[in-house]
This record gives structure tokens, sequence and C-alpha cells, in this order.
């Protein structure tokens, strides 16, 4: 099952304290280095990536929908907020979809029409262990089991299993 992570882009830069460093220089350098972030993700796990931001910011002479380094940029038109794009492309996309944001309503929309969900600062966590699994060497996703690993069947204790939903928007993260 393909994913595609749809990421509130000014969430993103302003929860990630050196983005929103970047950021406070100027707008543009906190989006071209989320950008350049996201390609380096990219190359390590292949999902499509859509990053939103709102348009009222757009740099000049921008179309509303732009494609850098593996990356869909889009911005959202005149009179509609980033919020209004990535709950509309939640709902196209359905549990396709993986949505990044830390803005309750986002996520409670993008929830609701079964898209998987996770905030902005769980993402950063995510994009920084991919990175420093790829650097160091490491197999991702438990490709390789380590050498104190042995399979056992004793069991640790009773289980609650969750429910499908949960368990779809853990299996789409732990794709990350």
């Amino acid at each position: 099952m393909a994913i595609h992570i749809i990421i509130d882009g000014y969430n993103m830069i302003r929860q990630s304290p050196g983005l929103s460093d970047l950021e406070r220089i100027d707008i543009q350098h906190g989006r071209e280095a989320l950008i350049d972030w996201l390609a380096v993700y990219k190359r390590i796990r292949p999902h499509k990536i859509t990053v939103v931001f709102d348009g009222s910011s757009a740099p000049a002479l921008s179309t509303g929908r732009d494609f850098i380094k593996g990356i869909a940029i889009r911005f959202s038109r005149r009179g509609e907020t980033a919020d209004t794009v990535i709950k509309r492309m939640a709902r196209q996309e359905k549990e396709h979809a993986l949505v990044v944001s830390s803005d309750r309503e986002v996520v409670e929309v993008a929830a609701s029409h079964g898209a998987a969900t996770i905030s902005s600062p769980e993402f950063e966590e995510k994009l920084v262990m991919a990175e420093h699994s790829n650097t160091k060497g490491f197999a991702l996703d438990g490709e390789q089991n380590g050498p104190g690993w042995k399979p056992s069947t004793k069991k640790r204790g009773p289980r609650r299993r969750l429910s499908k939903q949960r368990r779809r928007n853990k299996l789409k993260i732990s794709k990350l």
C-alpha cells in the first residue's frame, strides 16, 4: 500500500526548533530547509510527499503547484487556507494518506476520512531517526535482527487489541 504523506508546511516549520530559527530570518529559508530535509528523507523512503503552504506568503511569480527535488509543493489559493487544502486532500486520498500536522481540527477531519495522522514533532523524530539510521548503515524496518535477539514465545502479560483504525494508523506510521 503506497502512502501519500501530506504535510502542513508552516505548522511543521514552526514546531521544529531548527526550522523555526531559519524562518525567523527569512520565511523562504524555512521553506527551503524543510524541502531539502524532506528530499533527503525521500531518498531513504520513497513515499509520495506533498507539502502544503498558505498562499498568502507564497513567493512572487509562484504557481499554485511546484515540484522540487521530488517533493510536491502546493500553495493555497487566495481566500483559502492550507488547512482547507489538506482537509480536501485527506478526503480524496482517504486511507492512503498520512497527514502531518499538530492542528487539532485538521487531524480530526483527516482521521474522520480514514487518513492516518501524526503530529509535526513526532514526524520530525521519524525524519531524524531515518536519516540517522541510514547514515550509520543500520537496516531499516527490522530488515536485520540484532546479534542479541532471540525469538521467544514467552507471554509477557495480557494484550489488548487496538481498534482497527488505530492498527492501520500504527501500520502507516511504522512505514515512515
